[in-house]
């Protein structure tokens, strides 16, 4: 963080060990010190050192007790991250700080959220050559110069961000199914249910499916699974790749995959055969609960670009 302009640090998701900042941060806090800002590194290892960063962002008291973000904070943030599970990482501490519990619900929350507009933050990608990230996705600057550029900026864009009801969130996508040892697809079962649509009602041999807020997880083994992946639209998109067997008289039987795709506030899937594995913004783990996902749009933000550091 840096008052006064902007700032520079790094999150280690899940890191158990000391690390120091990498040299695309060093050259950001360099370039943001001869701007004139003032520049903290935090390399966070843990969630207390993120949030021990974030409280920084804290608005006044207010009436109700509740912790709100501050509307004209002097304190910007640049998040340095080798992964999306790391920013995500950084994104959830931020809805866990911010997010009022149901019963305190504020009456100048918005009716289509649970938690207020979170501060905007700058990503400096740790890979700049890499080309699947959600800052590629979107766009954003990606060398050191060019994410000081933008957090010194006004450019903000706001995005949608998927909650989930396990407590995290998801920036970009999820994607559900596992696969064998040749990585291929392994069949499961599970009822999908995106607002009122059935995707799958349970009796489906399911492929793969989607969950997208962004469009990382568009295409799965060449296969377009999602349309859009538009992280503004205010809805995710869901898509389930379903194998049908196709016969016709006189020909042999061959397989084709259905993919069946709708957009809503919410998505529910509940396995039917016990553990399935997935994706979460490139973390991966198990299930063999039902979870759900809602939309919350708008939520967080990113600085998009800005005027030159130096003429």
């Amino acid at each position: 963080m840096a008052e006064g302009g902007g700032g520079c640090g790094s999150s280690c998701d899940g890191c158990q060990s000391a690390c120091s900042p990498r040299t695309p941060v060093l050259v950001c806090a360099d370039e943001l010190r001869e701007a004139g800002a003032r520049v903290e590194t935090v390399v966070a290892a843990s969630d207390a050192e993120i949030d021990e960063a974030l409280a920084r962002f804290d608005g006044p008291a207010r009436p109700d007790g509740l912790t709100w973000p501050s509307s004209d904070s002097k304190h910007r943030l640049v998040v340095a991250a080798a992964t999306d599970g790391q920013l995500r990482a950084v994104v959830r501490r931020l809805v866990r700080r911010y997010a009022p519990p149901p019963s305190k619900r504020p009456d100048d929350l918005a009716a289509d959220r649970t938690v207020p507009d979170l501060p905007p933050l700058a990503i400096l990608p740790l890979d700049a050559a890499a080309t699947g990230d959600l800052a590629a996705q979107l766009g954003l600057p990606r060398t050191p110069r060019q994410v000081a550029e933008a957090v010194l900026g006004d450019s903000v864009r706001r995005l949608d961000l998927l909650r989930n009801d396990g407590g995290s969130v998801t920036i970009d996508g999820a994607l559900i199914g596992g696969a064998d040892d040749d990585g291929r697809a392994v069949p499961w079962r599970g009822r999908i249910e995106v607002d009122d649509a059935v995707l799958s009602d349970g009796t489906d041999p399911i492929l793969v499916c989607a969950i997208g807020n962004a469009a990382g997880y568009a295409e799965f083994d060449g296969l377009r699974l999602l349309a859009d992946g538009d992280p503004t639209d205010g809805r995710v998109e869901v898509a389930v790749a379903v194998p049908v067997i196709a016969r016709k008289r006189f020909r042999p039987t061959r397989v084709r995959v259905e993919v069946r795709r709708a957009r809503g506030r919410a998505v529910a899937v509940l396995p039917r055969d016990g553990e399935v594995q997935f994706l979460d913004d490139g973390v991966g783990g198990s299930t063999s609960r039902k979870r759900s996902w809602w939309i919350e749009p708008g939520a967080w933000a990113v600085y998009a670009a800005g005027a030159p550091v130096r003429g």
